[in-house]
C-alpha cells in the first residue's frame, strides 16, 4: 500500500511562486507514477504534471513553461514548482501515486492542499 501527503500551499500574489512537496510512504518502490492534478469546486479534477518511476516527466499543455515538477534522488518526495502564478491557478491540489500489480491500476490520493492566487 503506498500513502502520500501534501503540503506547501497558501496565498499567493499574481505573479508569485509557490513550492509544493509531496511525500510517499509504503510500498514506494512500487510507485510508477508520481503526480499532481488540481481541482476548482464544480469544476472536474484535472491533471497537472507527473512524474515516472525513470524520471520522465509531463505537463498539462497550458502549464508547461510555469510549473516544474521534480523529486528527490530517493523518489520519496515529488515537488512542484510553481512560478508566474495567476489568478485561475487558485484551486485545490492533490498529489497522486499511480501503480500497476499485473494489468489492475491503482491509485492514492492525498487530501489537497489549497493554493490561493489573488492580490
Amino acid at each position: 500500500q503506498v500513502q502520500v501527503m501534501e503540503s506547501g500551499g497558501g496565498l499567493v500574489q499574481p505573479g508569485g511562486s509557490l513550492r509544493l512537496s509531496c511525500v510517499a510512504s509504503g510500498s514506494i518502490l512500487d510507485i510508477d507514477l508520481l503526480g499532481w492534478y488540481r481541482q476548482v469546486p464544480g469544476k472536474a479534477r484535472e491533471f497537472v504534471a507527473h512524474i515516472s518511476s525513470g524520471g520522465t516527466t509531463e505537463y498539462a499543455e497550458s502549464l508547461k513553461g510555469r510549473f516544474t515538477i521534480s523529486r528527490d534522488n530517493a523518489k520519496t518526495t515529488v515537488y512542484l514548482q510553481m512560478n508566474n502564478l495567476k489568478p485561475e491557478d487558485t484551486a485545490v491540489y492533490y498529489c497522486n501515486a499511480y501503480w500497476r500489480v499485473g494489468i489492475k491500476g491503482y491509485a492514492e490520493w492525498g487530501q489537497g492542499t489549497q493554493v490561493t492566487v489573488s492580490s
